[in-house]
């Protein structure tokens, strides 16, 4: 399933790209993000705890949008979804994913940088897209040209996206959300400072908006 309708309603365009290490940590750093402002999380499948996380997330914070990433397998997928993700994102895409995808109601987010990449998601009826690795990829201008070619397909770009960047990539037609993750910064998670993560969320909440607005520089 596409994942346009769900990143659409999103109240917040930043999803936070969250690695987590210990298992402990997954619920009280959710609080703080989702208290800060943020709509969605990624939680990537790149630890031995990731799914496990993710389904603590759902069980304390039911209303949550909580999505996977780095899923690069039709199992990744079906664990993610077992796990009770809302979403599922990869910086690729595969045949055997998105076969496993159309097995599934959960919402995809498959990767695509190049033409043919865009034109082979868009056969399988996909349009909304994950663009990785963003800033190394061409960064907001190669999603400008994109929009050429492709006026119905959004991206949510990610990796390399900063505080310093991210105003350049938001005020793109064509794209939907960002992911980035500088809103969890490894010393923080590391110290369980979860009051510095939730200003940290607050900040960037409020640069966008006031973005938004025209309202920030």
């Amino acid at each position: 399933m596409d994942a346009s309708a769900l990143l659409s309603r999103l109240a917040c365009p930043l999803i936070p790209v969250v690695v987590i290490d210990r298992l402990d940590d997954a619920v009280p750093l959710a609080e703080a993000l989702l208290q800060g402002g943020i709509s969605a999380l990624e939680i990537t499948l790149r630890t031995p705890v990731a799914c496990e996380a993710i389904s603590a997330m759902k069980s304390a914070l039911p209303d949550a949008v909580i999505g996977a990433g780095t899923v690069s397998s039709g199992e990744a997928y079906g664990a993610a979804v077992q796990a009770g993700a809302d979403f599922v994102v990869s910086p690729g895409a595969t045949d055997q994913l998105f076969k496993t995808a159309a097995a599934h109601a959960v919402p995809f987010l498959p990767g695509a940088v190049t033409g043919s990449e865009v034109l082979r998601a868009m056969e399988f009826g996909y349009a909304a897209l994950k663009f990785f690795p963003a800033e190394a990829a061409g960064g907001p201008q190669a999603l400008q040209a994109l929009s050429g070619p492709f006026p119905d397909i959004n991206f949510m770009p990610t990796g390399g996206v900063t505080p310093h960047n991210v105003a350049a990539y938001l005020q793109l037609n064509n794209v939907c959300a960002v992911g980035g993750s500088w809103l969890t910064p490894r010393d923080l998670l590391i110290d369980q400072q979860w009051e510095a993560v939730f200003q940290l969320a607050a900040d960037s909440v409020t640069q966008v908006t006031q973005m938004s607005r025209g309202e920030w520089q």
